[in-house]
């Protein structure tokens, strides 16, 4: 019979230990993972970087879904939810006008099964005065509204999404977070 030398059992050891290690993280992190919400809730009081220099103040109660949020030098996504209620704001590089990001945001919204805008795209601002476009759109057992903005190389697409009695209920709180939108003024 063949005997295990102690150089060869310290490697059948270490390799037992490398498979443990490498197990507990593929089950371990997953679980804890799971264990994190992916709902975080943010600040009401101060503006939350959305990424490229953008910034809004959250509505009150809402909560930042971190599954889907990514800042960044030159763009960003930042998704609260406000009960049942969706609020996204995207911004990314844009050479074009506030009329042609419009219609890009529209195109985009209605290339999705059974969505529609509804009504006519009208005029808004920000606080600081930045000039946006805005309007409302449906979908399946949704229904939602938009804005769109840019400015200093940027586009800053607001969608906004929920069930009828939810959206009712928030709208005024999202709007009045919308109208805090902030850039920082620098070219792209």
């Amino acid at each position: 019979m063949a005997r295990i030398t102690r150089r060869e059992l310290m490697n059948l050891l270490g390799a037992f230990g490398v498979v443990a290690t490498l197990a507990g993280l593929a089950l371990g992190l997953p679980a804890i993972d799971r264990a994190l919400p992916g709902e975080r809730p943010v600040s009401a009081d101060e503006p939350y970087p959305i990424g490229a220099g953008v910034t809004v103040v959250p509505p009150l109660g809402a909560t930042l879904d971190v599954t889907v949020t990514r800042p960044g030098g030159t763009t960003g996504t930042a998704l609260f939810r406000l009960g049942g209620v969706q609020y996204k704001i995207a911004v990314r590089p844009f050479d074009g006008d506030l009329r042609s990001a419009g219609s890009s945001l529209r195109q985009r919204i209605t290339a999705n099964p059974g969505y529609q805008v509804t009504g006519p795209q009208l005029e808004i601002a920000t606080a600081d005065g930045l000039a946006g476009l805005q309007g409302g759109y449906t979908a399946p057992g949704r229904s939602g509204r938009y804005a769109v903005f840019v400015a200093d190389g940027l586009t800053i697409e607001v969608t906004i999404s929920g069930v009828d009695l939810d959206l009712g209920r928030t709208l005024p709180q999202i709007e009045a977070s919308t109208r805090t939108l902030r850039t920082d003024g620098r070219e792209r």
